[in-house]
């Protein structure tokens, strides 16, 4: 019996995955991150640029209610297989021309990922994998890339 999940779906499409914590190689993301959305919320998602098969999103202000920089390195990768999900904080000023935070999860929909960015190499937490309904919500992921950001409803299972 799997432990705790999350789901993730596309607002418009419906197209749904179910996220298994990686709770046992992750513990202090996976039980933030589970605190954290305590209350579902809805998050605009873009296509990477730099990681390939990519969705990414900002985690919004009203599910901000953590300290990121306590997240230990846990479970990471650059190299992430389809359905694995990723935590990543960047603070202010940390790259240069980007004045803001980020508080990101993403999702990578299918073979073929890595985790570079405009910094380079970028080893990152992951936290979970999409471990039933990958194959629809993979299908809406990609439509990101000819149709632009969608809206996408995360939350506990």
């Amino acid at each position: 019996m799997p432990g705790r999940q999350l789901y993730i779906e596309f607002v418009d499409s419906r197209a749904r995955g179910i996220i298994t914590l990686y709770e046992e190689n992750a513990p202090t993301t996976c039980e933030t991150l589970w605190n954290a959305l305590a209350n579902p919320v809805r998050i605009t998602a873009i296509h990477a640029m730099f990681a390939g098969p990519e969705i990414m999103m900002g985690l919004p202000q009203e599910a901000q209610t953590f300290d990121p920089t306590a997240i230990p390195a846990e479970n990471q990768t650059c190299f992430p297989e389809a359905g694995e999900c990723l935590w990543f904080y960047q603070g202010k000023n940390v790259m240069k021309g980007l004045t803001d935070e980020l508080w990101e999860i993403g999702v990578f929909y299918d073979a073929g990922a890595r985790i570079h960015g405009p910094l380079g190499w970028t080893p990152c937490n992951m936290f979970g994998k999409i471990t039933s309904g990958l194959e629809e919500f993979a299908n809406a992921c990609r439509t990101t890339r000819t149709e632009g950001i969608k809206t996408i409803e995360i939350g506990r299972l």
